[in-house]
């Protein structure tokens, strides 16, 4: 999976690789980027609107969030997106492009579909014991050796293999990632937000493939994302908020209510086709179905999103 999306050849280091092949909540509409420039502010004013605030889009892709951000955020802030692709073409000249998140952050750092495409190994419960599950880049499979040492204890206390079949996939590589992000923050927030798996629903896993907009079988050759849910019960520390964002994005003032005619047939269609854009990032079936963790280091999540 690490080849195969991030090697040489990957799937992730080619440019333009996610709007080709899927779509985003910043695909989707410029009011994400208008619910998270409300987030944003509502850290600035949490931290007293420090001298120096920056807003980081980890895992950046085309740079859409930032570029729409770069026209709403006062100057005096600092955008920096962090991808192991190259910089987009058309990336506002005023936004930074890392392939390394920066330190001592005082901000907000944003983690959108992520974690879901840090590499895991699948296992699979053989006998009575999960075993690992090996993978050539033909997608042929075959059942390997026994999972242990902090595989093992990973998966015992987060995604327990009850009966045979049954598989999972080892998230602790996106603990570590997640928790690594979170202690680049000096005082801010971190939201990471992804599909959550259900271990007591997800019995076959959660891994897949995307190609050009289409579902298909996740076959690590460098030609489709390779992706599997968030086990987020693994990332939550104390005082951290986790809501689905569907939740997150009302609380920060997004509304999919249909516009009333005023006689004015171009404002109309504006507030109509904004209200349809507002109901796929709101759709509880679809985007609205993503999960939200926030965590805060000095200021409270759960002041800032007034729950």
């Amino acid at each position: 999976m690490a080849e195969a999306l991030y090697g040489e050849n990957g799937f992730y280091t080619s440019a333009g690789a996610p709007r080709r092949n899927f779509r985003t909540s910043a695909h989707a509409s410029p009011l994400w980027a208008t619910a998270i420039w409300t987030l944003a502010r509502r850290v600035d004013e949490a931290l007293g609107s420090p001298e120096s605030f920056t807003v980081v889009d980890v895992g950046a892709g085309g740079g859409e969030l930032l570029n729409a951000l770069s026209a709403l955020v006062p100057r005096t802030w600092s955008l920096v997106g962090v991808d192991l692709a190259p910089r987009p073409e058309g990336l506002d000249p005023g936004v930074r492009w890392s392939d390394i998140t920066p330190d001592g952050i005082d901000g907000l750092i944003i983690a959108n579909e992520l974690l879901d495409v840090v590499p895991v190994d699948v296992v699979e419960r053989i006998d009575g014991m999960p075993r690992q599950v090996e993978v050539t880049p033909a997608g042929e499979e075959e059942i390997a050796g026994l999972v242990t040492g902090r595989d093992a204890q990973w998966l015992s206390t987060w995604w327990p293999l009850m009966e045979d079949g049954d598989r999972a996939e080892i998230g602790w590589a996106r603990d570590d990632l997640w928790r690594e992000l979170t202690g680049r923050l000096r005082r801010g927030v971190a939201a990471a937000i992804d599909y959550a798996a259900d271990p007591a629903h997800d019995l076959a896993g959660t891994m897949t493939g995307y190609r050009d907009g289409r579902q298909v079988d996740p076959v690590p050759d460098g030609s489709c994302d390779i992706t599997a849910h968030v086990v987020f019960n693994s990332l939550v520390e104390a005082d951290d908020v986790v809501m689905s964002q569907r939740d997150a994005l009302l609380t920060l003032g997004l509304t999919a209510s249909p516009p009333s005619y005023d006689g004015d047939p171009t404002s109309y269609l504006s507030e109509l086709a904004a209200s349809g854009e507002a109901a796929e990032l709101l759709d509880p079936d679809g985007l609205g179905g993503f999960t939200w963790l926030l965590h805060g280091v000095d200021i409270s999540p759960v002041k800032i999103m007034g729950v």
